[in-house]
């Protein structure tokens, strides 16, 4: 009689898959930031790393620079598993930051230097910074702090004049002068590749910020990634035989990857310093820049000072807020290939771009702006779904909408010393993204809003990023914001502030209403969308990482604050 099996040996018979065994002398190879630097010195040559035209120097020069400094650290007393602090402006020290300070197993901490200082205090002590590097801009918010940062080695200046004495800190030593007294060589040793190589702050909407922080696993996989998607012919973005400027800071998600993918490829780099629009057209100019990411309002910004410039064809990734497609066909008058991408601080950052295929590709601009302006489609190796808020999968059928979530090989796995935020962030086993989405039949994302910018009126509810879109369409507006305010009666209205191209000939209330009721009678929305109040102001009020403030928007609006230059009522 057949004798039956118990659970306990049913599991035990379930075909397992075979372990790879190595061999006792094979190399295992770990995945650190040093193999992206090595890679990129052999790919890179000649190509030049250059510095608002004050510094120049070859990929050969660059890991002899990184060596200098990974050199002068350690003489410092700088080990592994300390945290390094780096304010500065986008630069040639930033990048080699990038390199040296993690390859010896520290971990680089890219202060936000637009934060309030008492926000930069508290990431100071919440990071638990042992040293700061600082460029003199700086150095006046970090002086009164002394005391407050007991923990904190040493200071190292950071400088663009060091003929200029400064002793407002006190400095151990000067950066250019510190990298000559070193030796150019340096033997960087192999450790865990999960060990943390990056730590960073989001600017949360409420409370203290939240730290980020990424391992060298993480960040080769995404920078390799990133290469792919930069390189693809449905992006045709970046190569080895392009230049790149960053215009996203260098401390907001490593400039979005994009330094270490570009210095992977030996790329000619351009590094603009602080961001001056004057000077940010030149350098694009002089140096042929190729491709450049930023968020919408740098790229408005560009665009209101160069007037009839022809860009030649620049490539500008756009990310951190919708791409309107008002600007999109700005961008295109002026002969700027413009498209989307989408990720946040958590995600390292890159989870989906605007992939072009073939038969787009060979359309006209008008008919690929969809493809252009939506948030893309999910990069190689993104799980990317909708999530309902019992935590129920939506379809993907272009209409029903949900919470993005996502999986993948690089998203942050905790907040910094923050269980409870972590355990929120990672609630179902996936990354809560807190943007609501649909999503194709092609694949294509589109964010509707950020679940908190969502406006419900008369139980509708309103994207702000539509309505954003549609107005930013009147050739009238260079900048729009859209929130949601408190109403008695339908328990909120739209509310826009618009920022004209000139403002001698702000759009009229009748053109405003006009343009909107177009889109209405079109079906690209509903009447009662319209907005209740238009605001024409001077300026409109930004992250420190350039994007709409709408949480500071929104408490302006209720004090009344926005400093508006004229009002418009569109209410009917």
């Amino acid at each position: 009689m057949p004798t039956s099996l118990s659970s306990t040996q049913v599991a035990d018979a379930t075909p397992q898959p075979k372990i790879l065994q190595a061999t006792d002398s094979a190399y295992a190879y770990p995945l650190l930031i040093k193999r992206i630097l090595q890679s990129g010195v052999q790919a890179g040559g000649p190509h030049r790393i250059i510095y608002r035209d004050q510094q120049s120097y070859d990929y050969p020069t660059l890991y002899q620079r990184v060596c200098r400094f990974a050199n002068a650290l350690t003489d410092l007393g700088v080990r592994a598993g300390d945290t390094v602090a780096v304010l500065d402006w986008d630069s040639h020290r930033y990048l080699e930051s990038f390199f040296a300070i993690p390859m010896l197993g520290a971990i680089l901490h890219t202060v936000n230097v637009r934060l309030a200082p008492e926000q930069i205090l508290y990431t100071l002590q919440h990071a638990q910074d042992t040293w700061i590097l600082t460029h003199d801009d700086f150095a006046p918010v970090l002086a009164p702090m002394q005391a407050e940062l007991p923990a904190i080695r040493g200071y190292l200046r950071l400088t663009d004049t060091p003929e200029i004495a400064t002793e407002i800190l006190p400095y151990v030593g000067e950066y250019e002068a510190l990298l000559a007294a070193s030796a150019a060589s340096y033997e960087f040793a192999d450790f865990d590749e999960n060990a943390i190589a990056t730590l960073f702050y989001t600017t949360g909407t409420t409370g203290d910020p939240k730290g980020v922080c990424f391992s060298h696993r993480q960040l080769v996989l995404h920078t390799l990634n990133e290469v792919n998607v930069l390189q693809a012919p449905s992006t045709d973005l970046l190569h080895g035989d392009r230049v790149y400027m960053p215009i996203t800071p260098m401390f907001h998600v490593h400039a979005w990857g994009v330094p270490y993918s570009a210095t992977l490829m030996g790329c000619e780099q351009v590094y603009p310093g602080r961001y001056e629009p004057q000077v940010l057209l030149e350098l694009i100019q002089k140096h042929k820049v190729d491709f450049s990411h930023c968020v919408p309002t740098i790229l408005s910004m560009i665009l209101s000072q160069a007037q009839e410039m022809d860009f030649n064809g620049w490539r500008v990734l756009i990310g951190g807020s919708a791409l309107p497609k008002g600007l999109a066909r700005k961008a295109k008058s002026m002969n700027i290939d413009v498209r989307a991408a989408y990720g946040m601080s958590e995600t390292c950052p890159l989870l989906t771009a605007a992939f072009l295929p073939a038969q787009v590709r060979a359309a006209d601009f008008e008919e690929q702006l969809e493809w252009r302006t939506k948030t893309g489609s999910p990069v190689p190796l993104v799980d990317l779904r909708l999530m309902d808020v019992d935590g129920h999968f939506v379809p993907h059928d272009g209409q029903s909408v949900g919470e993005i979530v996502v999986r993948a090989p690089w998203l942050t796995q905790a907040y910094f010393k923050d269980p409870q935020s972590s355990t929120h962030l990672w609630a179902h086993g996936w990354l809560h993204t807190g943007d609501v989405a649909s999503i194709d039949e092609y694949g294509r994302v589109q964010i509707h809003d950020r679940i908190k910018d969502v406006i419900k009126t008369g139980g509708e509810w309103i994207s702000s990023l539509a309505l954003e879109n549609l107005i930013s369409q009147h050739p009238q507006v260079l900048e729009v914001a859209v929130v949601g305010v408190p109403d008695p009666q339908w328990g909120e209205r739209p509310v826009a502030l618009i920022v004209p191209h000139q403002p001698d000939q702000a759009p009229s209330a009748a053109e405003i209403r006009q343009h909107l009721k177009q889109a209405v009678s079109e079906g690209h929305l509903p009447k009662w969308a319209i907005p209740s109040q238009i605001h024409c102001v001077e300026q409109i009020a930004k992250t420190s990482v350039g994007k709409l403030d709408k949480k500071r928007i929104r408490r302006q609006l209720d004090t009344q604050a926005i400093g508006a230059a004229s009002f418009i009522s569109t209410h009917e």
